[in-house]
C-alpha cells in the first residue's frame, strides 16, 4: 500500500513539472513550482526526489520503457517504431523540454541501452543466441544513430509523421542488419 502511495505521489508531482514545462524551460522551473502546482509540500518533494533533475529521470524512465512496450507489441521493427513514435508524440512536451535540457544527457544513454537490448533480445528468442560481435557492433551503432534521429525529430517539432520516421530509420539500417531482420521476418 506504501509503495503504491509513493508512485501516486510520483505521479502527481511528474504531471505538476509536465504543466511547468508547457510555459518554463526546465533550468527555470523551481521546486516551489512543483509543489506548489499539485498541493503538495517541499518535504513531500524531498522525500520523493532529490531534485527536480531526478524528478524528469524517473518519468522519463517510465515514458521509455512505455514506449519499449508500445514497440514491443509491434509485429514488426517498422510497427514497433511507428508505434514508439505516436507515443513519444503523446508525450512531447515532456520529451522535448528533457531532451532540450543540458543537464539530461543520461536520458540518450539510457534510451540507447533499452533499444539496444531490445534488439539484442530480439535476435536471441528469433535465433536462440545472441548476436555475434559484428552484429553487435552493427546494432551498437545503428542504435546511436536512431536515438540521435529520434532527438532531433522531437526538437525539430516532429514535422514528419511517425509513420515517415520509422520508415527512414528502417530504411537507414545497415545491410548486415536489414538482411538478418528480413531472415527472421520482423523488418517490415
Amino acid at each position: 500500500m506504501n509503495m503504491a502511495k509513493s508512485e501516486t505521489t510520483k505521479y502527481r508531482l511528474a504531471e505538476s513539472i509536465k504543466q511547468c514545462m508547457k510555459t518554463t524551460s526546465v533550468d527555470d522551473i523551481t521546486i516551489r513550482q512543483i509543489v506548489e502546482n499539485c498541493g503538495l509540500t517541499r518535504q513531500t518533494f524531498y522525500r520523493n526526489f532529490l531534485d527536480k533533475y531526478d524528478l524528469i529521470n524517473w518519468y522519463f524512465d517510465k515514458l521509455l520503457l512505455k514506449s519499449f512496450e508500445h514497440m514491443g507489441s509491434g509485429e514488426t521493427i517498422y510497427e514497433g517504431l511507428k508505434r514508439k513514435f505516436d507515443y513519444i508524440q503523446e508525450e512531447r512536451v515532456f520529451f522535448a523540454a528533457a531532451f532540450r535540457s543540458d543537464a539530461q544527457n543520461s536520458l540518450k544513454e539510457h534510451d540507447f541501452e533499452l533499444i539496444l537490448e531490445f534488439y539484442s533480445d530480439l535476435i536471441r528468442r528469433k535465433t536462440g543466441h545472441a548476436p555475434d560481435s559484428e552484429i553487435r557492433f552493427l546494432l551498437e551503432m545503428y542504435c546511436q544513430s536512431s536515438i540521435y534521429m529520434t532527438v532531433k525529430w522531437v526538437l525539430s517539432g516532429m514535422k514528419s509523421s511517425s509513420e515517415e520516421l520509422a520508415r527512414m530509420l528502417v530504411k537507414a539500417m545497415p545491410a548486415r542488419l536489414e538482411k538478418l531482420f528480413t531472415e527472421l521476418d520482423v523488418l517490415s
